[in-house]
């Protein structure tokens, strides 16, 4: 491969490098092409660095590992110092819902980030698990993803189930790759919204692909791109003109699925900095008691509160609830209805 000579630029522990794709080399996945370009560095690290925004294309931020790249662009990675690939025990309470030898459910809190990433090295649940649960948790889902089965966004809270062996993970990946078509896998999230649906229970069935303009972001793409995604949504109750308490079932689990969904449709949750911004003017049409509880929320008002699904090893239906959590019960409350 014809690679330009790589540029090193040791400051501070971090090391800049790059290099330009050679003619007949386009048309490959970043990764891939990162991959030939420095050997020396892992596939997955790399994908790691793209994710956090730590590759350019041709001066240009990228965060997506499988997009193609044309002949002649130039790739520059930043490589902060390394740092321990296997993330150590932490501990610190966790809301656990229900534990046995092969699972354990967590009531997830806003604002705990699931397993390490850039950024997110300590800290995280998994962290916590490892210092819970020891050697048991399941080795498949990787060294920085021990036992991880399926996530929530860091600032959505609610139910998650963690396979603690390989026997659960395969049992439990299995189910949410089925999207429950063949079995007793259930996702429900309660969601407050801007506005009110028309239909006020319905399907959004829309196609979901990382965002061209903002590559932090998802975004809905026509029929035959990205990935099949189907929400349902139900309205539980309309509290006032301008906000609505949603129940949302997942029928396919896409990243950020339920709040590009909604937003699409004109009705993105209150508090969501990304999706939502464009109806932050609309607070000042809330009550003040709930302008105030709208502004100590500091996240998107979303939480799985139900998760249900077969034991892998004995198939008895599992089925958690778990109420709103406070700050949303207070958002609530202060929206005029007494709960």
């Amino acid at each position: 491969m014809r690679w330009g000579q790589a540029l090193q630029d040791i400051v501070a522990g971090i090391e800049e490098r790059d290099a330009r794709v050679a003619e007949g080399e386009g048309g490959q996945r970043l990764d891939r092409t990162l991959a030939r370009a420095f050997p020396d560095l892992s596939r997955s690290r790399l994908q790691d660095l793209v994710r956090a925004g730590q590759v350019r294309l041709d001066g240009a931020i990228v965060r997506e590992p499988a997009l193609k790249v044309a002949a002649g662009v130039r790739l520059a990675v930043i490589v902060p110092e390394a740092v321990p690939a296997e993330p150590v025990a932490e501990r610190f309470a966790l809301s656990i819902t229900y534990e046995d030898d092969d699972l354990v459910v967590i009531d997830k809190p806003a604002g705990l980030v699931v397993h390490p990433a850039p950024g997110h090295e300590g800290g995280t649940l998994v962290n916590g698990l490892i210092a819970h649960c020891g050697d048991s948790l399941s080795g498949i889902g990787g060294v920085r993803r021990p036992g991880i089965v399926h996530r929530l966004d860091k600032d959505t809270s609610g139910l998650l189930v963690v396979a603690k062996n390989d026997l659960a993970h395969r049992g439990l990946t299995a189910q949410f790759a089925d999207h429950g078509r063949s079995g007793p896998l259930e996702r429900a999230y309660q969601a407050l919204v801007w506005g009110v649906p028309e239909p006020r229970n319905g399907t959004i069935e829309a196609n979901l692909a990382r965002s061209q303009r903002n590559r932090e972001k998802i975004a809905v793409v026509r029929a035959g791109e990205g990935r099949h995604a189907v929400t349902h949504y139900r309205t539980v109750r309309a509290l006032g003109p301008e906000v609505a308490l949603l129940a949302c079932r997942l029928e396919t689990g896409r990243t950020h699925q339920i709040r590009v969904h909604l937003s699409h449709r004109g009705h993105p949750l209150l508090g969501d900095a990304v999706y939502g911004s464009a109806f932050k003017t609309k607070a000042a049409r809330l009550p003040e008691p709930a302008r105030a509880s709208l502004a100590a929320l500091g996240r998107q008002a979303l939480h799985a509160g139900l998760l249900g699904f077969a034991h892998p090893r004995t198939g008895e239906t599992l089925r958690f609830e778990s109420p709103l959590p406070a700050d949303l019960a207070a958002l609530v409350r202060a929206l005029g209805d007494p709960g």
